[in-house]
C-alpha cells in the first residue's frame, strides 16, 4: 500500500497544495513551523478520521476558511481508491470514495492503512492512561476496521449513561427522587455490557497479539538495554464470559457511580501498562528508554500489521532529531524495506544516509520536489 497523490485545501497552513509520492523513502524537509507535520497530520486523518495533534477538528481548517478538504489517492495490490474528506467545524464531516458519497464517514477507514511515530508519542509512556487506550482502540481499527462501529457505539453509551446519571446527581442535589431518574439506567447497562464486551474482547486478543512485537522492537531500538513488555489492566478480571462481567461489575459499582455521576466500569476506565524489567516505565524510564518505548510500540504496530497481510504507510515525523546516532542507525535498519515510508526532518542530515529516496523542500504553503 502507497499513497500516490495527497491534495490539500485550507487545511492548516496550506490553502492549496498538491504533492506526488512514490513508493519507498520519502523525506520531507522544512525548517520547525513550515508545515510538515500538517501534511502528515492530513494523511493521518484520513486513516483515522482523528488528528494526532489536536482534540477537535477546529483547528485543522485554515484561519477564515469555512472548511477544509483532503484529497488522497491510495493505490493497493494495483488498485486505486480516491478518498476525499470535507472537515467543517462544529458540523458533520462528509467524506467521498472514488468520487461517491459515503453514509458516515467511518466508512473510509480501512482505505489507508498507516502507523505514524510523532513527538506527542512520548505520552503514550508518560502520559495519562487514556493515551494508551487510544493508541489500542487506533490500531484495533487498523487491523479489523467494523471496531470504528464498535468503537463509536461504545463512547456514544457511555456518554448517554454519563448525562444521566449527571442529570440524577443534580436531582438528587436539589431534593429530588433518585428512584424515578434512574429508571432507565438498567437499560444502559445492558448496551454498555454488550459494546464493552465486544471492545474488551478486541483489545484483549490485541495484547495478546502486540506483546511480543513490542518486546522485539524495543530490543532492537535499544540494543538490548533492557526488557520491555506490555499487559492489560482492567478492573473486569474475569475473561470467561465479559458481558455477564460487565453487568456484575456494574451492579457492585452502582452506588459509587450514583454517589459520583459518573460511569465507573468498562473499558473507558482501563489502561495499557509498560514495562521495563520488573519497573513500570511511567516514573522510573529515563527520557531515552521513554522515547524508545514509545518507538517501540508504533514499531509493534507497524510489524503487527505486516504479519497480518496489512503493508501500511509508516510515517515517522521528526523522529530522528530525538535520537542518538546508534538509535538512528539501528531505527533506520528496521524501517528500510518499508513500502512506503514518509520521513520529515528540520535538518537533513539527522536522516542517516541508507534512508535515500525522494525528497521535498517545505516552504510556507509550499511543497517542493528537490
Amino acid at each position: 500500500m502507497h499513497v500516490r497523490r495527497v491534495e490539500l485545501a485550507d487545511f492548516r497552513s496550506y490553502e492549496q497544495v498538491a504533492v506526488d509520492l512514490d513508493p519507498g523513502v520519502t523525506v520531507l524537509v522544512g525548517q520547525n513551523g513550515m508545515g510538515k507535520t500538517n501534511l502528515v497530520e492530513a494523511l493521518g486523518y484520513v486513516a483515522t478520521l482523528d488528528s494526532h495533534r489536536v482534540a477537535t477538528d477546529a483547528p485543522l481548517v485554515r484561519a477564515g476558511a469555512a472548511s477544509a478538504v483532503v484529497r488522497c489517492a491510495i493505490v493497493h495490490d494495483g488498485r486505486e481508491l480516491l478518498v476525499e474528506l470535507e472537515i467543517v467545524p462544529g458540523k458533520a464531516n462528509r467524506a467521498r470514495l472514488n468520487r461517491s458519497p459515503v453514509r458516515r464517514p467511518r466508512e473510509v477507514i480501512g482505505a489507508l492503512r498507516m502507523v505514524l511515530f510523532a513527538p506527542e508519542d512520548l505520552e503514550l509512556v508518560r502520559g495519562d492512561p487514556s493515551e494508551r487506550r487510544r493508541y489500542l482502540d487506533d490500531l484495533l481499527v487498523a487491523r479489523q476496521p467494523r471496531f470504528a462501529g464498535v468503537r463509536a457505539d461504545y463512547d456514544r453509551v457511555v456518554k448517554q449513561r454519563n448525562a444521566l446519571l449527571r442529570t440524577a446527581y443534580l436531582t438528587r442535589k436539589v431534593g429530588g427522587n433518585r428512584g424515578q431518574d434512574l429508571s432507565t439506567l438498567a437499560v444502559w447497562d445492558q448496551h454498555l455490557a454488550h459494546h464493552g464486551a465486544e471492545l474488551l474482547a478486541g483489545r484483549l486478543q490485541l495484547v495478546s497479539a502486540l506483546a511480543p512485537h513490542v518486546a522485539k522492537a524495543y530490543d532492537a531500538v535499544a540494543a538490548g538495554r533492557s526488557a520491555a513488555a506490555i499487559s492489560y489492566a482492567s478492573k473486569i478480571e474475569s475473561r470467561e464470559n465479559l458481558e455477564e462481567a460487565l453487568l456484575a461489575q456494574l451492579a457492585e459499582r452502582r452506588p459509587a457511580e450514583i454517589e459520583r455521576g459518573v460511569t465507573l466500569v468498562g473499558p473507558h476506565r482501563d489502561d495499557l501498562t509498560l514495562a521495563l524489567g520488573d519497573l513500570p516505565a511511567k516514573g522510573y524510564a529515563s527520557h531515552g528508554e521513554s522515547w524508545s518505548f514509545a518507538l517501540a510500540l508504533r514499531l509493534a504496530a507497524y510489524d503487527l500489521l505486516r504479519a497480518d497481510g496489512i503493508e501500511p504507510v509508516l510515517v515517522l515525523d521528526d523522529v530522528f532529531a530525538e535520537l542518538d546516532a546508534g538509535r538512528r542507525e539501528r531505527l533506520a535498519a528496521l524501517v528500510s524495506d518499508a513500502a512506503q515510508l514518509i520521513v520529515t526532518c528540520a535538518v537533513p542530515e539527522d536522516v542517516p544516509a541508507s534512508l535515500s529516496g525522494g525528497r521535498f523542500e517545505i516552504t510556507p504553503g509550499e511543497v517542493t520536489r528537490v
